[in-house]
């Protein structure tokens, strides 16, 4: 394999310091031995009189290196660039062109796009529009077969490439560079994606390609921006890497992950990433999830509709869920969630052993998109929560328990529906009842019955804070929190001596075990369950 490993150089802003490159090239190659190509994104030229590049261009001075460049980025360069399709510039300095790919002989696979973003008519000579974009990935992705590409070469960094990352230093990604250049780095998944203008050197924790536990893994993206050529502060602007080219690897060897991978930055970011009809967003793309069956005897894929992706080509595609504004612990695709821990997965919400449960089969229903509470979901998602409520107490019924529900919409971000199973034998249900009243009343908390078949709906609103109970009868208790509440409540209610009699337990963090044991919890639950799952049977 290491006749194929190509030795390549990445450059920034040459900005007409043509010596101070070319010089620093034969440098390297002199102590490191030769590279095959050299890639320059950001502004070639310069503002600088064009003596230099005169030599250049007319022999008297060559690159020591096979020297491939991006496009104009301004109005004063686009005089350089004469053919959009590319064009020698001067011996062993080629323009690759406005947009294209370019695969070399070896087999690696270098996507181009020159200029900066614009979303006007008619699009400036220095410029790309939503259309090029879309045009590049028509070129790439509508094949089955596209895995990815080597090397994505663009002038601005894409935006929010900052997300889940490493800092980005003084560059806002939030603010700065093109929404366009993330769409395209999402859709065509670069093993290397290289960029400039930013006058900084900024080199991206390397980012997975792929959905943890609902995609098949993927190759990761290593984003790296490059300095001006020069510059005083001795930022780096040249970059030597080494690359097989992804036609000729082992797939197994591809899809390794780094060490220090993270989460796509662009995921949080698909209706902005957009800009236009022309691209797909990121998120929207993905509507129609997919999770790996957790029943291991199936080891099937089922799409997020509930059914099996074999059973129909054309499955409806559910309806978006709400996006978080920010890392949250308990939306399914978030890289926060502890995955490990999950037990069962519907199309709208999912089952998951409770961290530090007060019990082994201690369990949590939560939505897969981001809902804050039970007053905020939508009709679909409430539809699925009864529906794992009946089917829950079925379960445990069968295995001598009641179980109790509560939720607290306070200091909370994410609905967590609590389903503790009580043993029959322990008490009744008026006990527990009883006992939630006692102690709301020993700590001045207003506990309210709702009638049995009144929704929390009917009494909350959206955006205000509540604790609730449910029992096994339906019955439901109720409190509007104002000011203060105790965060452990329902643990200590429950943990106390008048139901399970575990009042070491009330609080989480001292029920901990190691994650082998979550591991093992976890797959006695899912076995434990497969008899009851409603997900199945659809």
């Amino acid at each position: 394999m290491a006749e194929k490993s190509l030795r390549l150089l990445a450059c920034g802003d040459v900005e007409g310091k043509f010596d101070v490159l070319f010089n620093r090239v034969r440098a390297i190659q002199k102590k490191s031995g030769n590279f095959d190509l050299l890639l320059c994104v950001g502004n070639f030229f310069g503002s600088t009189p064009d003596a230099e590049w005169e030599e250049y261009k007319t022999g008297i001075k060559k690159a020591p290196i096979q020297t491939y460049v991006l496009g104009a980025n301004n109005q004063e360069t686009v005089k350089y660039f004469q053919d959009v399709d590319g064009c020698e510039l001067a011996e062993n300095i080629t323009y690759l062109g406005r947009k294209g790919i370019f695969t070399g002989s070896s087999g690696l696979q270098i996507v181009y796009l020159s200029g900066t973003e614009s979303l006007n008519e008619p699009v400036p000579g220095y410029s790309f529009s939503p259309k090029d974009v879309s045009s590049v990935r028509t070129m790439l992705c509508s094949t089955s077969q596209f895995k990815g590409v080597d090397i994505l070469l663009t002038s601005p960094w894409p935006k929010y490439v900052g997300n889940f990352g490493n800092s980005s230093g003084e560059v806002d990604t939030k603010k700065c560079g093109s929404a366009l250049v993330s769409s395209l780095a999402t859709d065509l998944k670069p093993r290397y994606h290289f960029a400039a203008l930013e006058k900084t050197y900024y080199e991206r924790l390397p980012y997975r390609n792929h959905v943890v536990l609902q995609e098949n893994a993927q190759h990761a993206t290593r984003f790296i921006a490059l300095a001006n050529v020069g510059n005083p502060e001795k930022k780096k602007y040249l970059y030597a890497f080494s690359i097989v080219p992804m036609k000729l690897m082992d797939a197994a060897e591809l899809v390794k992950q780094p060490p220090d991978v993270t989460e796509n930055p662009y995921r949080k970011s698909g209706k902005e990433a957009s800009m236009g009809k022309q691209i797909p967003a990121p998120e929207e793309e993905a509507a129609c999830q997919f999770f790996f069956d957790l029943n291991e005897k199936q080891g099937r894929k089922r799409s997020s509709t509930g059914r099996d992706s074999k059973s129909s080509p054309h499955p409806k595609q559910p309806r978006k869920p709400p996006q978080p504004p920010g890392p949250c612990w308990f939306c399914l695709a978030s890289p926060e969630v502890e995955k490990h821990l999950v037990v069962n997965i519907g199309t709208h919400c999912y089952l998951a052993l409770a961290k530090g449960g007060l019990s082994d089969d201690h369990v949590l229903v939560l939505p897969i998109g981001h809902y804050q509470s039970v007053v905020e979901l939508s009709a679909e998602v409430v539809e699925e929560v009864e529906k794992y409520k009946a089917t829950l107490r079925r379960f445990f019924k069968s295995r001598g328990k009641r179980c109790v529900l509560f939720e607290r919409n306070y200091k909370s971000h994410h609905l967590q529906l609590q389903v503790i199973p009580v043993p029959l034998s322990c008490c009744s249900t008026d006990d527990i009842k009883d006992a939630f009243i006692t102690q709301a009343e020993q700590q001045q908390i207003e506990l309210l019955e709702i009638p049995e078949h009144a929704d929390v709906k009917q009494i909350a609103q959206p955006g205000a804070a509540y604790f609730y109970v449910e029992l096994d009868t339906g019955e439901k208790l109720f409190h509007r929190i104002k000011k203060n509440f105790p965060l452990q409540f329902g643990r200590e209610v429950l943990a106390s001596e008048a139901i399970l009699n575990i009042p070491d337990k009330s609080d989480w963090r001292h029920c901990q075990v190691s994650k082998e044991e979550e591991e093992m919890l976890a797959r006695r639950f899912r076995k434990d369950f497969e008899p009851f799952d409603f997900t199945l049977d659809d």
